[in-house]
């Protein structure tokens, strides 16, 4: 028949996703990605300083076998601390960021976290329309306000944020 003829010639074509771009593959970072992960970082004016000693799981964007977004999860007893979304300016508005933030929810569920902050200074609207919301700096539980982001990583002008899993 005409269609097994066909699927037996069928060759498959890289993975695009509905608008046209080539799909992206969401995965945790091994220990090769981390000057990839900086730069990234970096390029943004995110906090690098505390990576080595601090226990942060990130997951990448990875697009044509380059970094194209990177997100990091610190988790704090059942309370998780968004760190670090990142998408690179030839990957921004691809959906990228949304995807990692959604993987990064994900995994932490699987955890047992039950709420994740954030702190920002420029991305509120994105985090708002994820289902964040404003919350003051001191109600966050004690084991995040003494994270090393908290404390002195990131300026008393970032507005803290959660969402309740």
């Amino acid at each position: 028949p005409a269609a097994a003829s066909a699927s037996r010639h069928h060759r498959p074509c890289a993975p695009y996703d509905t608008r046209g771009n080539t799909m992206t593959s969401i995965r945790p970072s091994r220990a090769d990605d981390i000057d990839a992960i900086t730069a990234l970082l970096e390029t943004h004016a995110l906090p690098t300083a505390d990576l080595a000693a601090s226990q942060v799981s990130f997951w990448v964007a990875e697009e044509d076998g380059r970094i194209a977004a990177v997100v990091g999860l610190e988790q704090h007893g059942d309370t998780g601390l968004l760190r670090s979304l990142a998408v690179s300016p030839l990957h921004q508005g691809k959906g990228h960021g949304q995807r990692l933030v959604q993987s990064l929810e994900a995994e932490a569920r699987m955890r047992g976290i039950t709420g994740i902050v954030l702190l920002t200074q420029t991305a509120d609207a994105f985090f708002v329309r994820l289902g964040y919301a404003m919350v003051a700096r001191d109600t966050v539980p004690d084991a995040v306000r003494d994270s090393a982001e908290f404390r002195s990583l990131c300026p008393a002008s970032a507005l803290c944020m959660l969402k309740p899993l």
